[in-house]
């Protein structure tokens, strides 16, 4: 320790030196004083560089309001604002901000019952949403055929089915402003979707009797008396935030910038800024739920929004790009992308959507509605179900896949793809074979008079059909460029079996018009390429029902274009709809799918792909062909050399 050392006053000083000098003599030790200690300078540590992502989008979000129409960019974008509140991954869902997904067997989901009397709303035995009295058909506890639906006398109370589900959301969420997220944010969600100026479907919120907050975490949902929904463990509100929307209306919501542009949600990232047409800026959102576990990889993203794919495939291999988006229109570009990947160039994804092509059969139309007359109408051309079966059997639906799909894609033999859990794969399938097509027709009455089959068929004895007449269908789709490749593959393959085909090509506003003027929903056609997507896992045989045929009644709105009309199929089909897993009416799916493929309503072509790309040395990024969200995994994208094989 270093000494401390005293300021002594002259006159002491000498005083002392006489009488040291006659006491006895000592030896001095002499003290070396400590040396300071240096002390070392701060170490300084670098700030690492903010890690930065690009994406790039084929087109601009046309908006980011979530009860918005969006586009594919749109919802690519949300991805990085919200997570969840549940995603798809293989036909199967899998909880987010959820603790778990409500099950039956689990016990958070109940059958429950419920005693009815006259006045009270129910789901009738027809599905829709009634005021009970006297003279109406319902379904008692526990019915799901049609063999035990009864007739309500007026007086009575009965017993019938209710659904009641709970929904438990993680502890501790947050907005990204720091707000606490609840179950209540759940339910104003709910109240936005339910307001009529909020433009969403309001069939699940029209049979939903209450949805109610229990606690802070817990959203619980009960459905009309009589619906039994298959998809009950998604009848989840995505929570929307009520601190900062509540003082706007619904009809505001749809435009402001503050739900549209800006929207606040607890997801990986925080929208900072949107310059219109060129891009958007998201920073990293530290109160991500996930953020404890390094979540998201980077602290900022960026969306460019390049529309040309050329400009963005140019983009992502010089760098200014780390991914395509699959709103990037690829589908075109799969062969150069396929060699670019083989030369370690870029990164192709590819997975099949959950939109399907289909050949829509004129089996009625619109013109049979008051009658078919054979004077005025067109020959009753598809009656036949044959007819339909030697149709497909001559559409070389495999070289559409092979050719403008690169293989990527599948033929399906229904409305199901084959991977689908509840997919039957003992109905019949029709593989491309102009001798069986042929063999058919000759069948029916439709026969190859002059023995050259580049000349189509002529009708002898085919009933509905004056003889003599030519086997050539008008065959109308819209203009899109892959559209004219599939068109141009199957005159080819039909002309095998002595099919003419007159393609007629519209714009995609003028095809998709609706009725009576448009081809498509107006009924007004031989043959009709066209494509219908769903969003959710539940098969659609729905599609081709009966009250789904597009009519004056209806406005014209309907998925079953063809006509088609089978009672057997529609009893098939609801009971398969309205039953739970487990009971013994969901087996109906099955044999709903075999009546579909014996008399074919429309033909399925095939399955659309999703493409995208990424920098060679890129992780975390995969396409799932059950999940409409390409992006869902965005939090965990990465790339460096730790993401290289």
């Amino acid at each position: 320790m270093a000494r401390i050392r005293q300021l002594v006053p002259p006159v002491i000083l000498i005083v002392g030196l006489v009488l040291s000098s006659c006491a006895p003599q000592q030896t001095e030790i002499p003290v070396i004083p400590d040396a300071p200690t240096e002390v070392p300078p701060p170490l300084i540590t670098p700030t690492p560089a903010p890690r930065s992502l690009t994406i790039c989008l084929g087109e601009e979000p046309n908006t980011l309001y979530p009860y918005g129409s969006l586009n594919s960019a749109a919802r690519s974008v949300l991805s990085a604002i919200y997570d969840g509140p549940m995603d798809v991954l293989e036909y199967g869902y899998e909880p987010i901000i959820l603790e778990k997904i409500p099950s039956l067997e689990d016990g958070d989901a109940q059958l429950a019952s419920v005693t009815v009397r006259e006045g009270d709303d129910i789901v009738d035995a027809d599905g829709n949403v009634v005021s009970l009295s006297k003279g109406m058909k319902l379904r008692p506890r526990g019915c799901r055929a049609d063999e035990c639906v009864v007739t309500y006398d007026g007086v009575s109370e009965i017993e019938m089915d209710q659904m009641v589900v709970t929904f438990t959301m993680l502890e501790g969420l947050q907005w990204s402003d720091g707000a606490p997220l609840t179950a209540d944010d759940s339910i104003y969600s709910f109240e936005l979707a339910s307001d009529e100026d909020t433009p969403v479907s309001k069939f699940l919120i029209d049979r939903t009797q209450v949805y109610e907050a229990a606690d802070e975490q817990t959203v619980q949902w009960w459905g009309m008396p009589g619906f039994i929904d298959p998809d009950y463990f998604t009848n989840f509100w995505m929570p929307l935030p009520r601190h900062l929307w509540a003082e706007e209306s619904p009809a505001d919501l749809i435009r402001l910038d503050l739900s549209s542009r800006l929207p606040l949600g607890w997801g990986p990232y925080i929208l900072k800024e949107w310059n219109s047409g060129e891009s958007l800026r998201l920073t990293k959102n530290l109160n991500y739920f996930r953020a404890e576990s390094g979540l998201p990889r980077f602290d900022e993203l960026t969306f460019l929004v390049i529309p040309d794919p050329n400009a963005a495939l140019s983009a992502l291999v010089n760098g200014t790009c780390d991914a395509l988006d699959p709103s990037v229109r690829l589908d075109g570009q799969v062969g150069l992308l396929q060699e670019m990947e083989a030369q370690d160039q870029l990164k192709l994804l590819t997975a099949q959507s959950m939109t399907m092509e289909w050949l829509g059969i004129g089996i009625v139309p619109a013109t049979y509605d008051d009658g078919y007359n054979p004077q005025r109408d067109r020959p009753d051309l598809f009656a036949d179900d044959r007819m339909r079966q030697a149709l497909t059997y001559c559409l070389d639906r495999q070289k559409v896949v092979d050719t403008v799909l690169f293989g990527l894609s599948q033929v399906p033999d229904g409305y199901l793809p084959a991977d689908h859990p509840l997919h039957n794969g003992n109905i019949q399938t029709y593989p491309f074979n102009p001798e069986e097509g042929a063999q058919i027709l000759e069948n029916i009455g439709w026969l190859d008079s002059d023995n050259d089959l580049s000349t189509p068929r002529l009708s002898v004895g085919v009933t509905g059909v004056p003889g003599g007449t030519p086997l050539v269908f008008n065959y109308y789709t819209s203009s899109a460029t892959q559209r004219h490749q599939v068109a141009e593959i199957l005159r080819n393959s039909l002309a095998e079996c002595g099919i003419g085909l007159n393609t007629v090509f519209y714009t995609a506003a003028d095809f998709y018009a609706q009725g009576p003027q448009g081809p498509l929903f107006g009924r007004q056609f031989d043959l009709a390429e066209y494509a219908i997507g769903v969003n959710s896992l539940e098969p659609q045989c729905s599609w081709f029902t009966s009250s789904q045929i597009p009519a004056d009644e209806n406005n014209w709105v309907g998925t079953n274009i063809s006509g088609y009309e089978n009672p057997a199929f529609d009893t098939t089909c609801g009971e398969a709809l309205r039953s739970l897993p487990g009971e013994p009416e969901y087996t109906s799916h099955q044999e709903a799918q075999a009546i579909f493929a014996s008399e074919l309503p429309s033909i399925p072509l095939y399955i659309r792909l999703r493409v995208a790309a990424s920098r060679p040395d890129f992780c975390g990024f995969t396409l799932d062909a059950s999940s409409t969200s390409a992006l869902a995994d965005l939090e965990t994208f990465d790339y460096g050399p730790h993401c290289l094989p």
